[in-house]
């Protein structure tokens, strides 16, 4: 993965017409969909996302992060959350179903290599992008320095089980993880409000807040966070990381209409040191350094 800042993707998206290889759905009204679209699976980076076409008859995409692309089998994964007309059409293709893929879309997470520590932060639909950049890292060879946290109010839609890792700063009780991120050799962590078995009982940022508390001075100035989910935690994720003297990347979560940049309906203001500029959360992101979409 490049550690330099993407240019726009604009004129590198591919429209394709992929075919749905799976649709599996978990509780609280979750999916998880694969769809072969090798075009698109052949350039997406974590952080990058997809704007398909859910059904014939609703002219408005909907925009998917990218959980996970092989391009070896051309397969992408996406998990999504019924909400509204389109998402629910979407959860009734099967298997052999056709799904127009516009992507891979956007400007991914970059990696700083002086920072060697990585810590995760998912929250709810923002679950996605940390799952393809943690096995991003495994493959990499870095997953005995990664960290994901992950919080959800609906059961998670992944294996879990209690974690063989010790993470710092982690109550005893707190000890599930994701199967899947686990056998790749990273070290997982679970949130909920929901009483969940092994959980903590609170929000994600607060694992990440007890986590970074428990490091050195220069253990920290290793650190490297990223965070993808709802508002309110995206603001926690970004306190969390200031009260802390920590790098972070978030990825934004907006309402698209075109994804191209050309209707200008994503925009978020930015804060640069020369000033505050409108950018365009779909061409110009979806991946903002934190500090300057919540400065201090």
């Amino acid at each position: 993965m490049s550690t330099a800042q993407h240019p726009p993707q604009r004129g590198t998206i591919e429209l394709e017409e992929g075919r749905v290889t799976a649709q599996t759905r978990h509780l609280g009204k979750q999916f998880i969909l694969t769809v072969k679209a090798p075009a698109v699976a052949q350039r997406a980076s974590p952080g990058s996302f997809a704007h398909v076409r859910c059904d014939s008859d609703i002219p408005m995409r909907r925009p998917l992060s990218i959980m996970r692309a092989d391009p070896a089998s051309g397969e992408l994964e996406f998990l999504y959350k019924i909400v509204g007309q389109g998402l629910n059409a979407l959860s009734r293709l099967r298997a052999g179903d056709s799904l127009s893929v516009l992507g891979p879309i956007g400007n991914g997470f970059t990696l700083n290599p002086d920072k060697p520590r990585k810590l995760l932060v998912g929250g709810g639909v923002g679950i996605p992008p940390m799952v393809f950049l943690g096995e991003q890292l495994a493959v990499a060879g870095q997953a005995h320095r990664t960290l994901v946290l992950m919080g959800s109010e609906v059961p998670f839609p992944f294996s879990t089980g209690d974690s063989a890792h010790a993470v710092a700063g982690m109550g005893p009780a707190v000890t599930a993880g994701i199967e899947a991120l686990e056998q790749q050799g990273i070290a997982t962590r679970l949130a909920s409000l929901a009483d969940f078995p092994g959980v903590h009982r609170g929000y994600v940022t607060e694992l990440a807040a007890n986590w970074l508390g428990s490091l050195s001075e220069s253990e920290r100035a290793e650190v490297e966070m990223f965070g993808c989910g709802p508002e309110p935690m995206l603001q926690a994720t970004a306190r969390v990381a200031a009260e802390h003297g920590v790098d972070c990347q978030l990825s934004l979560e907006e309402y698209m209409a075109c994804a191209v940049g050309g209707c200008a309906g994503c925009t978020v203001p930015v804060h640069r040191d020369q000033g505050v500029t409108m950018q365009r959360v779909c061409v110009d992101g979806p991946v903002f350094a934190a500090r300057s979409i919540y400065p201090a």
